[in-house]
């Protein structure tokens, strides 16, 4: 009988309060497949790949693995930013290198889109190099922009549900703080990720299906000016004595010193300007319609690590979504992506399937413009009636010890490196 091959998962892009259960349930199925090895994790994504930086997690305790779903963010293996582009074919064959190495025959790379087209040109060139090597694909991202807009590919990515339910509760919570505090602070602007697609401000009606608040919501699709901005947040103030204002960072406002990673995505917590800031700053100066000033809120990565607001949807539906990509593995069904799909009918239910990584790239999803209002700053009934579900209904109960939460933390058990050291193409000065 011929020895197991091994599997290598990493993971790219920006974290999510889920993605370690997507680990977790790629780990748990490995574990009862004999057609793979030992998992192995890549350390900060494939960036770990490149340095043969492989964290044995065969050999972790199921302790540790089963607390991934209550573990945060990327700590536990990392993530990364570091593209494989066309021309870099150092990269691309010291990766097969690697795998070829160690016995890998199986290689999971858990991200978006861009992830996505990098495992399936790891497959392909492995294929070429005579490496049987299956590569699948793990959706992430709490943009909610993998797939297509038709929702065909993929209905929701991972991620999403947990970060919609973050501002679901944010502008809740916002909701009181403005309601009490409004004779001197009237408008308090709050501003969202979610680069250029509007998913994540659009989730802040979740706070207010009925559409009690004073709430306007402007994404980065809204037809509307920072100017039209402005005679509608006085509108408001004029009606209600008040405005809670959600806007997204990718939000046309003009220039704000935009900085960019090496995916070519402006990182908006690290430009110059932030959108909230300048839209506060273009109310104050105008003028509002009652006494008082506009305040700015800019919540930072707490939007994609704050385990407490975790959809336990989404986790669940996480680790399903990263058993489906081991399955897929196992089963020599190379060139997909796990995906999750929602049945038709009134009651909420989805199923676990696979799309091939090459539609996945190639696709970009935007956000329906039916789902936007006429007027630019609120979302429709639509919108409701398909995030609502993803949030879940109750609140994820953490394990603690002495009032701290506890998380996952493997033993850094790397498998033995037997190439020489190597640096990555694009880190070369």
């Amino acid at each position: 009988m011929s020895t197991p091959k091994n599997l290598v998962v990493a993971q790219s892009g920006g974290p999510s309060p889920v993605i370690n259960n997507t680990l977790r349930g790629i780990i748990e199925m490995a574990r009862e497949r004999d057609e793979i090895g030992t998992v192995y994790a890549a350390r900060h994504g494939i960036e770990g790949v490149l340095k043969e930086e492989l964290l044995d997690l065969t050999s972790q305790s199921p302790e540790e693995v089963s607390l991934l779903r209550y573990t945060p963010a990327a700590g536990s293996i990392g993530t990364c930013r570091y593209k494989l582009r066309p021309g870099q074919d150092e990269d691309f064959t010291r990766c097969i290198d690697v795998f070829k190495a160690h016995n890998v025959g199986y290689f999971i790379y858990i991200g978006g889109n861009d992830s996505m087209d990098t495992a399936n040109k790891i497959a392909q060139m492995a294929q070429q190099q005579g490496l049987d090597l299956i590569g699948i694909g793990g959706p992430k991202t709490i943009d909610n922009d993998v797939g297509d807009s038709e929702f065909k590919l993929i209905d929701h990515t991972p991620g999403y549900g947990s970060t919609a339910k973050y501002w679901m509760h944010a502008v809740q919570n916002a909701n009181e703080e403005n309601a009490g505090s409004c004779p001197a602070d009237p408008v308090l602007v709050m501003q969202a990720m979610g680069r250029r697609i509007g998913f994540i401000p659009a989730a802040a009606r979740l706070a207010d299906p009925n559409r009690e608040m004073p709430l306007q919501i402007y994404l980065a699709e809204s037809p509307c000016s920072l100017e039209q901005m402005g005679d509608q947040v006085n509108d408001q103030l004029k009606k209600d004595g008040r405005c809670v204002v959600v806007v997204s960072e990718g939000f046309n406002v003009g220039d704000i010193g935009e900085v960019r990673d090496k995916f070519n995505h402006v990182q908006f917590s690290s430009s110059q300007m932030t959108v909230a800031q300048i839209v506060v700053n273009y109310l104050n100066e105008r003028g509002l319609s009652v006494k008082g000033a506009a305040r700015g809120n800019v919540p930072g990565t707490d939007q994609r690590h704050s385990m407490g607001y975790a959809s336990t949807v989404d986790l669940d539906e996480a680790y399903r979504a990263g058993q489906t990509a081991a399955e897929l593995a196992a089963n020599g069904e190379s060139g997909y992506m796990a995906t999750i799909l929602r049945n038709p009918g009134s009651v909420y239910s989805v199923r676990y399937d696979k799309v091939p990584l090459s539609e996945v790239a190639n696709s970009e999803r935007t956000f329906p413009k039916q789902w936007i209002t006429a007027s630019g700053n609120d979302v429709t009934d639509d919108f409701i009636r398909y995030a609502k579900p993803l949030v879940g209904e109750g609140m994820v109960s953490l394990p603690m010890i002495d009032g701290r939460q506890r998380m996952t933390r493997f033993a850094p058990n790397y498998a033995t490196q037997k190439l020489p050291s190597y640096v990555p193409q694009d880190d070369r000065s």
